[in-house]
């Protein structure tokens, strides 16, 4: 394309988009109504200028789309002979347990090599559970303590957060389809906030996810302190009324403003919210926003995975709307011993892994880990079939981590951990590849994802450099 062709073609766009000032963008991050503040997803009309490499911003890509950044957590470790690819690099297949993942191939990395040393026993003996899911995102070794003296490090997605999350409504999105405990002690003499926690804003100080998927829905949609949310859902309720009814008028307003793209990109926005609004009704019944803080919240659904499902949904519209550009997902805390009827097994996944010598049991592991990565790959198509501004998908301009901090769950190993990374980060990244790094710190994949996140860092954890991507 010639320089001449070039700038005519970026006149054409910029006088074809609205000018706002930084109020008006700021306005217009938002459908407003009677109790509800509905985000809105990243608007060409309303979009600054595309920003260039030399003027890139923290937790932007290089067309200066959002950069997201996620991090999901499986327990017990895999079934190591069905879960790693057999080939090298570009020329590799996937194994048993990722066939659900065989169409995003090229959106994928396997990562293969990557350990935690400070979750291996040490002087500190048993706990690998709790100890895995410590170290899990802090890299660092977990102070073993069932009482309130707690202490490991701070983990990689709060390192971010406080880099850059003042750019968004939330720093951060923390969330889990599990139980949550703070208190007391859970395995072999480590407390409970080791076990059932991912994020740590401080060495001391655990961020408690949401479990449950209305009271996150609330927050991402609902307007006003926590009792007026709660308020404003009882009224939704009683007149079996939608959160979009009391976004109509600006919902109106808005429309007459927007380009034919993004009115098509706003209307499949609304079914979503609606979908997932629906499907909250359907699968849960209370009477008032259940409170994250309980040991098991009211109101979570009562098939496993629907409650994953929906979280990874409402994850993906927080992205889309760029609420926040950064979350945790714990999708069982480390050491769960949960049974899985949806796929016809009895057994406690725990339980399993620990007799993983018997091929049935193996079998059913493999099943188990299937059935996560099967979740997972329907969280990336949903990325996948959104697309930003720029033109690309949102899963292009991500760097999502899926894995844990146990390899083999028989053995309690944490070397050669079972890593996925999904998502180019906006081009950064290669992707389709089996990256063998062998032997490295699991930080220094930290360390590459912090300084594409625009969060310059040399160190991380017990990183002792960075893995290349």
């Amino acid at each position: 394309m010639s320089q001449s062709h070039s700038s005519q073609q970026s006149q054409s766009s910029s006088s074809a988009v609205p000018k706002f000032d930084r109020r008006t963008l700021l306005n217009r991050s938002l459908l407003r109504g009677l109790g509800a503040a509905i985000a809105l997803p990243h608007l060409e009309t309303f979009a600054c200028s595309p920003l260039t490499n030399s003027t890139l911003a923290p937790a932007t890509t290089p067309s200066g789309m959002p950069l997201r950044m996620a991090f999901i957590s499986i327990p017990n470790g895999v079934q190591q002979n069905h879960w790693f690819p057999t080939g090298e690099a570009s020329e590799f297949n996937l194994n048993s347990t990722m066939q659900g993942l065989a169409h995003l191939k090229d959106q994928v990395q396997v990562i293969g090599g990557l350990k935690h040393e400070n979750a291996t026993a040490g002087r500190d003996g048993a706990g690998d559970h709790a100890r895995a899911s410590a170290t899990f995102l802090t890299g660092a070794r977990a102070r073993k303590t069932a009482g309130s003296d707690i202490f490991v490090g701070t983990s990689v997605d709060q390192m971010a957060a406080k880099s850059v999350g003042q750019a968004t409504r939330f720093p951060s999105l923390e969330l889990t389809c599990d139980a949550i405990r703070n208190s007391g002690g859970c395995d072999s003499g480590y407390a409970c906030a080791y076990q059932y926690n991912l994020s740590w804003s401080s060495p001391t100080t655990p961020v408690t996810p949401d479990a449950n998927p209305r009271s996150v829905f609330e927050r991402l949609f609902g307007a006003g302190t926590p009792e007026e949310r709660s308020k404003n859902y009882l009224m939704r309720q009683s007149t079996q009324k939608s959160i979009l009814d009391f976004v109509l008028e600006d919902t109106k307003s808005i429309q007459r403003q927007l380009s034919s793209n993004d009115l098509k990109k706003l209307d499949e926005y609304l079914v979503g919210v609606r979908e997932i609004e629906l499907r909250l009704n359907s699968a849960t019944q209370f009477s008032s926003i259940p409170n994250p803080q309980l040991a098991t919240p009211d109101g979570i659904p009562p098939v496993f995975a629907e409650h994953i499902d929906i979280m990874f949904d409402m994850m993906a519209l927080a992205f889309q709307t760029d609420s926040t550009r950064i979350a945790t997902l714990i999708l069982a805390y480390d050491g769960s011993n949960r049974t899985f009827p949806e796929i016809g097994i009895a057994e406690g996944h725990h339980h399993l892994t620990h007799y993983q010598t018997v091929p049935e049991l193996a079998a059913k592991v493999a099943r188990i880990d299937q059935f996560y990565i099967d979740r997972f790959a329907r969280f990336l198509d949903r990325l996948n079939k959104m697309q930003d501004s720029d033109g690309s998908s949102m899963l292009h301009n991500s760097m999502i981590v899926y894995g844990g901090a146990i390899a083999d769950g028989n053995r309690h190993s944490h070397d050669n951990l079972p890593v996925l990374l999904a998502g180019r980060a906006g081009g950064q990244y290669s992707a389709g590849r089996y990256l063998k790094v062998p032997d490295q710190p699991m930080s220094n994949l930290f360390v590459s994802m912090l300084n594409h996140f625009g969060c310059p860092t040399k160190t991380f954890g017990d990183s002792d450099g960075e893995v290349k991507l």
